[in-house]
């Protein structure tokens, strides 16, 4: 059986009359700042890095909650060609900035041996009340994560398409998995991060909804009973972002290589664009229950791609990468619509490398030092960079 068997006949009430998604590309990603002499992490507090970054990149730029960390974000991108463009611009720039105060970054889902004990949080209202609220499960929440936002402007195509791409991303996450170590230990997991996130309430897979109306009811109840302020403290593996037109992946670790970061977010677009497709035709794709998804996400997070997942179609246990070149077949024919071919391509070379996680672990059984991890992590996280940012950082003044 394949992924397009479980495609299956539907009739969706007034589909021609909604608003077609734009699809568009946002992504975000969190960024370890490092000491370039002992390889931990390093706060950016006292040398200002926030503010002189936010003097080029502006609202691009945020601080987190822990001083060792800084999130990117990229403008709307109409393509994946424009978010490749603009988050290399981005990263180039961090990096160029952190050399300059004698500082590095990395881009891995954990850091192999820092200690979240010694982490300073950032001196923020936000961070306090939730430091206050959530206790040592905020504190010890030193992890580092990727979003991918998709325009589906259309909220009750977001219910849909969530319900459908939520079968998928533990394959997802399997490709970007990036953080066996925490706190200088083979955790044995591919994505350590994932785990520490479990702690969080309203975290991991959501459940289905029959409607943007029922998703609406179950927000402003969890408001009316004081549970949340806003909807923004709903952080599931994915989610409608509750400001933005867009539907947001978060299950990813991030990806060390830009090109990984790409590839994935050309994967969620063209899954997106895929399922809109479907529903055009009067068709969509099965819905398994959130049980049975959260079986595969846990061998996502054990083995990454060099496991097995359960295809419930056939109710079989499957090769990872297996399934993730049928999920490659079944996007194929909306990629070159989209024109992200060139870049979803990179998939394949991750499958043949390994992911973060695989390539971290090499490293690691090679030299038995995690200084030689994190060095690594620098390396690959700066590759296709630009040694010379200052004309990207005329760009941004």
């Amino acid at each position: 059986m394949s992924i397009e068997s479980n495609a299956k006949g539907i009739i969706i009430p007034g589909i021609e009359a909604r608003i077609p998604p734009s699809f568009t590309v946002g992504i975000e990603e969190e960024y370890m700042v490092i000491d370039p002499l002992t390889f931990d992490l390093k706060s950016h507090i006292d040398v200002g890095l926030l503010q002189k970054s936010q003097l080029l990149l502006h609202e691009h730029v945020k601080p987190e909650m822990h001083g060792s960390m800084l999130e990117i974000g990229t403008k709307v991108c109409t393509n994946i060609k424009q978010a490749k463009v603009e988050l290399t611009k981005m990263r180039s720039v961090i990096w160029g900035l952190c050399r300059q105060n004698g500082l590095i970054l990395g881009a891995a889902s954990t850091h192999p041996f820092a200690l979240w004990e010694e982490q300073e949080i950032y001196p923020d209202e936000r961070y306090k009340v939730l430091v206050q609220d959530m206790q040592m499960l905020a504190r010890s929440l030193l992890i580092f994560g990727m979003h991918i936002h998709i325009g589906i402007e259309d909220r009750e195509l977001q219910i849909q398409i969530m319900n459908e791409m939520r079968y998928f991303l533990p394959h997802i996450l399997a490709i970007s998995a990036n953080s066996p170590f925490w706190m200088g230990h083979n955790t044995g997991l591919k994505s350590y991060r994932s785990k520490v996130f479990e702690n969080f309430p309203r975290t991991n897979l959501p459940d289905e909804f029959t409607s943007y109306a029922e998703y609406q009811a179950y927000v402003d109840l969890l408001i009316r009973t004081g549970c949340i302020d806003n909807a923004k403290k709903i952080w599931w593996d994915i989610r409608p972002h509750p400001n933005f037109p867009t539907l947001e992946i978060r299950i990813c670790d991030i990806p060390m290589r830009i090109e990984e970061t790409i590839a994935i977010a050309a994967l969620c677009q063209a899954l997106a664009k895929k399922l809109y497709t479907l529903y055009t035709k009067n068709l969509s794709f099965r819905n398994y229950s959130r049980a049975l998804i959260m079986e595969n996400k846990w061998r996502a997070v054990r083995y990454g791609l060099e496991g097995k997942m359960i295809d419930f179609g056939k109710e079989k246990e499957i090769p990872t990468k297996d399934l993730i070149r049928e999920l490659l077949e079944f996007v194929d024919d909306v990629v070159d619509d989209l024109g992200s071919r060139e870049e979803l391509n990179y998939i394949h070379q991750i499958l043949e490398n390994g992911s973060g996680a695989d390539r971290q672990l090499k490293i690691y059984n090679e030299s038995g030092k995690f200084e030689e991890v994190v060095a690594y992590i620098h390396k690959e996280s700066t590759h296709g960079l630009h040694e010379d940012v200052g004309s990207y950082l005329k760009d941004f003044q």
